[in-house]
């Protein structure tokens, strides 16, 4: 059973920056995609970012081109999201998502509990 466990997530003001990391067990890290979503108070759950397994190829939404990095070290099982210039709207609880092994591009079917980030302005 795939277990993904966030971390990193805090408090910090507008224009600052926070890394999340996320741990996974149970598959075969190495060999699947990885994504990040998110969801704010009354909102749904949206995309943020993804990565191929192999780190070659990410996207991300247009709402965080250019200040989000999405990275990964297969050596360690972990996902990262490098967030910088952080804004307000960026407030929100952060899950990161995994493949199911085989699955070619970005669908995600195991979930993480979430880490809550908020920024202050």
């Amino acid at each position: 059973q795939v277990q993904l466990i966030e971390s990193g997530g805090g408090l910090v003001q507008a224009g600052g920056s926070l890394r999340l990391s996320c741990v996974v067990s149970g598959r075969t890290f190495s060999s699947i995609a990885m994504g990040w979503f998110r969801q704010a108070p009354g909102k749904e759950r949206e995309f943020v970012a993804a990565i191929t397994w192999s780190g070659c190829t990410t996207s991300y939404a247009d709402s965080v081109k250019g200040r989000f990095t999405i990275s990964r070290d297969n050596a360690k099982n972990t996902l990262y999201l490098q967030m910088n210039s952080l804004k307000p709207e960026d407030t929100a609880v952060y899950y990161c998502a995994a493949s199911p092994p085989g699955r070619v591009g970005f669908t995600f079917d195991s979930w993480g509990q979430g880490t809550q980030v908020t920024v202050s302005s």
